[in-house]
């Protein structure tokens, strides 16, 4: 399937989508596709069946939510944990998100008319060489558009990014690009693996789970939480819009929460670390491209 698709909103979607863009739309949703497997028991077909059913899902929700005018969008495509499945289904699901990301490069023309950038946000030195030879040509070849941005967290768990932004900040304190002064919540959040992206208005998990599992731990401290028991397969643009709806309800006492956090400036000292860190980033992606 495309990542690509026309609007499949019903007229009575549609006016709800012109009533929804009367009060505030999220600028950045995350969701955790959960559910998959269960599908794939319920319609009593092979697990691999229900995961690409759960990626076809995915093309279709990203739609919806350009429809709603929500720019960027995060979402949980496999966590670390997820390696400790089987050899069978761990193999199958690489191979099967290598397939989807090849689909996206065959579609490079929709995604620069588009507009959309790709990042890949996780620890990638988990993955096969050429998942992430062809993960490095996506996000190279997207890195410039800035109309919407799509995060797919992949090999990812939150204590593992903490983790990594810590060892930058180590690393750079000790080759001195920054003082213990410019170490400050700002700077954190800065060398997580999603950088410079608004943190998630709104959170969305599917499956009836009441719980993050590991993501976006920091980034998601004041984000609105919407839980729904469907499966993610089944999930449809009405579950979307109800939990904007209910995001919409909520905003103002979010907005009144996040405008009292401290906002502590980056120093110019770590404003040029910062840099340095993109750099190497960039450097990495086109190593791992021309290997």
């Amino acid at each position: 399937m495309s990542w690509f698709r026309d609007s499949s909103l019903s007229w009575a979607q549609l006016f709800c989508v012109r009533l929804l863009k009367c009060g505030v739309i999220p600028q950045h949703v995350a969701f955790i596709m959960d559910g998959n497997r269960r599908y794939a028991k319920q319609a009593n077909v092979k697990k691999l069946d229900g995961h690409s059913k759960g990626f076809d899902k995915l093309a279709e929700t990203l739609q919806w939510c350009l429809d709603l005018g929500i720019p960027e969008v995060t979402v949980y495509a496999f966590s670390i944990e997820n390696f400790k499945r089987t050899k069978e289904e761990v193999d199958d699901l690489l191979s099967l998100a290598k397939q989807k990301f090849q689909r996206l490069l065959e579609e490079k023309d929709k995604l620069m008319e588009n507009g959309v950038k790709i990042r890949i946000i996780g620890n990638t030195s988990l993955l096969p060489a050429d998942f992430v030879k062809l993960i490095a040509e996506v996000e190279l070849l997207t890195r410039d558009n800035n109309k919407a941005v799509l995060n797919v967290a992949f090999a990812y768990t939150a204590r593992d990014e903490m983790t990594e932004a810590m060892k930058k900040m180590v690393e750079g304190h000790a080759c001195s690009d920054i003082d213990l002064s410019d170490v400050n919540v700002q700077l954190l959040s800065q060398c997580l693996y999603t950088t410079d992206s608004p943190f998630p208005d709104l959170c969305i998990r599917t499956s009836g789970e009441r719980r993050l599992s590991d993501f976006l731990l920091l980034q998601m401290a004041y984000s609105y939480l919407y839980f729904t028991d469907v499966l993610w397969p089944n999930f449809t643009a009405w579950h979307l819009l109800a939990a904007v709806f209910h995001y919409q309800r909520a905003y103002p006492h979010l907005q009144r929460i996040r405008a009292s956090l401290p906002k502590p400036p980056l120093s110019d000292k770590a404003i040029k670390f910062l840099e340095g860190v993109e750099e190497k980033y960039w450097t990495k992606a086109k190593l791992a491209l021309s290997a």
